[in-house]
């Protein structure tokens, strides 16, 4: 469990199955739902268990890390790397076989963007590596999409681009805090790279494209009126935080307060498109 990093999992599926309601315009089958979850928590899991397999020297090193199994002796490099490839291969077989080949593709292709892209060659390398990196933890918005559909759309590129855009100003919410960890296993991230007045700036400006983002899908997707009221108070609320921290709060603790709301502002977000599809669309399965 310690290897698939199930709070980060938690997270995904959370934008995983709202999307699903909005694509049936109605609630999904409950079996789709779970071989969705399912196939999805599982390439997840493989994704995770192979970056901690990459990273293991520098989790090493990092005290936010330095308890993960493969540091602590729990579990082998070479048992690591089984894991994570059968558990990638189970994904594949349950989403390609239960829901479609398309969203199996997604789920594959997000995991070896993951791996590949963010953490072999962005992750130390980069300090952009979490603006680019954060299209793996988009993607879980377009497989939700296509496993009711079968295809893609506006509506979910729009909702892609909202996490893509959400995830640096989360991300390096978080990064203030363990700077010194990141500074000290050598990966740029850009706390470490850059002077907190710079993240600062970035932050907000990130925080800004999320409420135009946010209030893009609703004209796109034909969102109504709940979600446009949710979006609106959220994305003020964001902006507060985001804002708070640039004005003079320049604390760790005030980068915690924005990384902890980062959370509550996906989950009130994906929670409104939910309530907006019963409201608009009605509680027949479709």
């Amino acid at each position: 469990m310690a290897l698939t990093k199930p709070r980060i999992i938690e997270l995904l599926l959370v934008t995983t199955v709202p999307t699903m309601f909005l694509a049936a315009r109605g609630i999904p089958s409950g079996w789709l739902i779970l071989a969705t979850v399912a196939g999805g928590t599982l390439s997840a899991g493989g994704a995770n268990a192979m970056n901690m397999f990459v990273d293991r020297d520098i989790d090493a090193v990092m005290k936010r890390t330095k308890s993960r199994p493969l540091v602590t002796g729990t579990v082998r490099p070479g048992e690591t790397l089984a894991f994570a490839v059968v558990i990638e291969a189970a994904s594949f077989a349950i989403l390609a076989v239960f829901v479609n080949l398309l969203s199996a593709c997604l789920a594959l292709g997000a995991a070896l963007f993951y791996v590949f892209v963010y953490t072999i060659g962005l992750k130390r390398r980069s300090k952009q590596n979490i603006v680019i990196g954060g299209v793996a933890g988009a993607v879980p918005v377009l497989i939700g999409w296509t496993a009711v559909t079968g295809h893609l759309s506006w509506a979910a590129f729009v909702l892609f681009a909202l996490i893509v855009i959400w995830t640096p100003s989360h991300f390096w919410a978080l990064a203030v805090k363990y700077r010194d960890d990141y500074e000290r296993a050598e990966v740029p991230m850009l706390p470490v790279v850059e002077s907190f007045a710079g993240v600062r700036r970035q932050i907000v400006a990130y925080s800004f494209a999320l409420v135009a983002c946010s209030f893009a899908f609703a004209v796109v997707a034909h969102m109504g009126w709940l979600y446009w009221s949710a979006s609106g108070l959220a994305g003020g609320a964001y902006l507060f935080y985001a804002l708070a921290l640039r004005e003079g709060d320049a604390t760790p603790r005030s980068a915690m307060r924005l990384f902890g709301y980062s959370i509550t502002y996906v989950t009130v977000l994906f929670s409104s498109i939910v309530l907006d599809v019963l409201v608009q669309y009605g509680t027949n399965v479709r």
